[in-house]
């Protein structure tokens, strides 16, 4: 019977010491594995040249190495790169680079698919076939860096969890991730430079805040009044906007941690007085900003951009409410890299 190898970045540092003092051998060999795992991005055990041939043999008996593979790229006429990632099982997520004048962001993954059912979106088309380990969140975030260091001239300087998937539904490997990615055994990026962005589930809400994370929180809110919103988000009749709006006040209260809400507004849907209105009413609670995002077509026709008077209506009315606001224009829509668009067409 064939024995499956054990991905070995699902090791601790102290599991792979103790891994090779069990063995007779120092435990410092351990440190030595888990840099070139984590700081030097390590594909195979065969590049880990300041081991014997004999412990990289022993290794490869015992462990694989699940790396992920940009199976296709593509770049946009705007400069934005879409990576179609392909992981050791052969399910494929996408993850993008967003390049402006003085940074680079990356928009990265968390799950194959969707855990939830909002229908301005296409991945949720696709649904949750399994969530991504902190090991394939980590790889794409390296990915996108070595990509950002060979076109751009410099290295990734920020990282939003806003591509394929529900980040809070993927929780534990999400901050194990960001754990990695933060850590400076890993890339040593700073907390502030990282965005969790969530639909809005309050119970994990109110966790992030126990867990005093350092990140920063966005929330896809796209309405203020439920009914709408549970129209084009429909988990939101599980998760209504009193228990979200509770979960944020918490979030506040524990951090003092602005809050920046996303934010797409819809011909006929959520363009009217009333729509802008509730939003400001909503984020009075607490320091926020909102992000109004041009809306990205995803072929349904129930969907269109709102024209650009009801941004400026909407504009006007969060600025006179205090609240800081921005309209956002898409990037990498003639890749389908745009918000709203990673879909997995490969």
């Amino acid at each position: 019977m064939q024995v499956t190898k054990k991905d070995i970045r699902a090791l601790t540092k102290e599991q792979l010491r103790d891994f090779f003092a069990d063995r007779g051998d120092k435990a410092f060999r351990g440190n030595q594995v888990y840099e070139w795992l984590w700081s030097k991005g390590a594909h195979s055990f065969e590049g880990m040249t300041n081991l014997s041939k004999e412990t990289r043999q022993m290794l490869e008996e015992h462990f694989v190495i699940n790396h992920i593979q940009v199976d296709r790229m593509q770049r946009s006429n705007d400069g934005t790169i879409k990576n179609a990632v392909r992981l050791h099982d052969g399910l494929i997520v996408e993850s993008v680079l967003i390049p402006t004048d003085t940074r680079t962001t990356a928009c990265v993954s968390s799950q194959v698919g969707c855990s939830l059912d909002c229908k301005f979106c296409a991945t949720a088309r696709l649904k949750r076939m399994r969530n991504l380990n902190p090991d394939e969140i980590y790889d794409q975030v390296v990915a996108i860096d070595n990509e950002s260091r060979l076109y751009y001239g410099h290295p990734l300087s920020n990282i939003v969890f806003m591509g394929m998937g529900e980040p809070l539904m993927n929780y534990n490997n999400v901050l194990k991730a960001i754990d990695k990615i933060t850590s400076p055994e890993g890339l040593g990026m700073s907390p502030r430079r990282i965005t969790v962005s969530t639909s809005g589930v309050p119970k994990m809400i109110k966790k992030l805040a126990d867990d005093q994370v350092k990140f920063k929180l966005a929330v896809s809110l796209h309405s203020a009044i439920d009914e709408v919103r549970t129209s084009i988000m429909p988990f939101n009749e599980h998760f209504p906007l009193k228990d979200l709006r509770e979960a944020l006040e918490y979030w506040y209260q524990q951090t003092k941690s602005r809050i920046t809400y996303e934010y797409v507004v819809w011909q006929g849907i959520n363009d009217k007085r009333k729509d802008a209105e509730a939003l400001a009413r909503f984020c009075r609670f607490a320091p926020s900003k909102v992000n109004i995002i041009e809306y990205n077509p995803i072929g349904d026709d129930h969907f269109a951009q709102a024209n650009p008077g009801a941004l400026e209506l909407y504009r006007d009315i969060l600025e006179k409410n205090g609240i800081t606001v921005t309209i956002r224009r898409s990037r990498g829509k003639d890749i389908d890299a745009a918000c709203g668009q990673l879909a997995n067409k490969s």
